[in-house]
């Protein structure tokens, strides 16, 4: 399998990653992918930037270093109505919406699952990112059928497979995913979630 984008990737906007956007596409060309998306956290997300940086992004270039760039969002689901922490009006202008749970609190399964529909149905999430994080246990089964029904992928973090992530624990549940999502022909994405480039 040849890797061709990094649909989750961080910049110094995020408050907590160290390279700057022009370092993490040149990055991304040296690894010979054809596309990165710069999806800095929503403004939930401790240290995250302003709502302005995201409405703003139409200055960044569209290719940099021969490397497509999309200007992108990792927004939280906030709430237990599966709403994220970015207006409807900005989420409009950016090229990709990943979507995941970060700040707050988790539920049950149950409670986790129906939230996570809920956000997958709103019709503004492109990518659920990392689905996995043992943190927010979800169904496989529904969240798959419901990323199926309404056309968004899931993502297999590989942040989250790292010995070292917080989130430790993914990897049973990754597979998990990747298993249930074959079955069903469900499109997956694999995110760096780098924070360096």
């Amino acid at each position: 399998m040849k890797l061709v984008a990094d649909l989750h990737t961080h910049s110094l906007a995020s408050g907590h990653a160290y390279s700057t956007i022009k370092e993490m596409a040149e990055a991304a060309a040296q690894k010979g992918l054809e596309l990165i998306a710069i999806t800095e956290h929503g403004p939930n997300e401790p240290g995250a930037p302003h709502p302005y940086y995201f409405d703003n992004l139409y200055v960044v270039p569209k290719v940099i270093s021969g490397v497509e760039v999309l200007t992108g969002v990792e927004a939280n689901i906030i709430g237990w109505e599966g709403h994220l922490d970015l207006e409807k009006g900005i989420l409009r202008k950016l090229d990709v919406v990943n979507a995941g749970f970060h700040t707050r609190d988790s539920g049950t399964v149950e409670e986790n699952t129906a939230t996570m529909v809920k956000a997958i149905a709103s019709g503004w999430v492109d990518v659920i990112v990392h689905p996995g994080n043992p943190y927010f246990p979800i169904d496989p089964y529904r969240v798959v059928e419901a990323a199926k029904e309404h056309g968004i992928a899931l993502e297999i973090n590989n942040s989250s497979l790292n010995p070292h992530s917080f989130r430790q624990g993914s990897r049973d549940n990754c597979l998990k995913i990747a298993q249930v999502a074959k079955e069903a022909g469900l499109t997956l994405v694999v995110g760096s979630d780098a924070h360096w480039a």
